[in-house]
């Protein structure tokens, strides 16, 4: 601006964003009145613009997959997690703690329990990670993906064979601290996974449902969801519930006329977390050797609309 004087200056900038605000309420009462006249009319109103956010702005990625393509289909019935997807091996899930675990570990640890509802626990003691997968492919028939886990990070392993996920772990909340919390049941939960669309997210998210059984238990009304959005992995346990409620039937002349409707109530049960992947590594866990299939690379990162899952 070429005004010098900083009171004038600031003035002319209230002015033009008065004027600015008075415009903006015009077209919404304007628009308000249209749809008002429609609904009278019989008529719909007319749509509502589409609001412009980094999700529905994302770029578009190659690496995008259709789950029933050919090509992703035989790719899936070759890797890994094959068997537990053919229910030739039930998962089974051990979790451990890093070295010295604080007593908030501890009670993280003993509502994890309570999640797949087919893990146990394999204490830390003084073995390194190396020596705490192969403990844990000893102990157990089949080989069961294995959660080592920090309060601030995550180490998601498949044994024998791997992959190994790493993550960060964030915005931890346990089940204690949520206002209204339930108890979880000893029944299988079902599983939701949103938005892992791209190859990366299509692996990540079959590593996830390798942890839960593949025969849910509805009666248990029990679901865990992992849900991405901008790779960010939010992690949710809830129990759900179906109830019949009345409410006032606004198309109806009569004012006391009431509709019945089933609606569902949604109670968490906890722990509620955050997830961000940091690497994917061929394999069991090796920081030195290892052979990485996916890395954050900071000229990957050209945008903040480009996500990888």
């Amino acid at each position: 601006s070429g005004i010098r004087n900083k009171q004038k200056r600031g003035e002319l900038y209230h002015k033009l964003k008065h004027q600015k605000e008075k415009v903006k309420a015009k077209e919404r009462r304007k628009k308000q009145k249209e749809e008002a006249k429609a609904l009278e009319a019989g008529l719909e109103p007319p749509p509502k613009p589409l609001q412009h956010t980094i999700d529905n702005q994302r770029e578009a990625d190659d690496t995008m997959v259709d789950p029933t393509d050919e090509e992703i289909m035989a790719d899936e019935n070759d890797d890994e997690f094959a068997a537990h997807f053919a229910n030739a091996r039930p998962p089974k899930v051990l979790i451990t703690t890093s070295y010295k675990p604080s007593k908030i570990m501890y009670t993280f640890l003993s509502e994890m329990l309570l999640v797949p509802r087919c893990c146990c626990p394999l204490p830390h003691g003084t073995w390194s990670l190396s020596a705490s997968f192969t403990h844990a492919h000893a102990s157990i028939s089949h080989a069961p993906p294995c959660i080592p886990t920090q309060i601030n990070g995550l180490l998601l392993v498949h044994l024998p064979d791997g992959p190994t996920a790493h993550f960060r772990l964030s915005n931890l909340k346990l089940g204690a601290d949520i206002k209204g919390h339930g108890r979880a049941t000893q029944h299988k939960p079902e599983l939701i996974l949103n938005h892992f669309d791209t190859r990366l997210g299509h692996r990540m998210g079959r590593m996830f449902a390798s942890l839960f059984p593949q025969d849910p238990q509805f009666r248990g009304r029990r679901v865990v969801t992992f849900h991405n959005q901008r790779d960010f992995i939010f992690v949710r346990h809830h129990r759900y519930v179906f109830e019949e409620k009345e409410s006032r039937d606004r198309a109806a002349k009569d004012p006391s006329k009431k509709k019945k409707a089933v609606v569902a109530r949604l109670q968490e049960l906890g722990p509620r977390f955050t997830l961000k992947l940091q690497s994917l590594q061929k394999g069991t866990f090796d920081s030195k050797n290892g052979e990485f299939e996916w890395l954050p690379k900071k000229e990957n990162k050209t945008s903040r609309r480009r996500f990888f899952l």
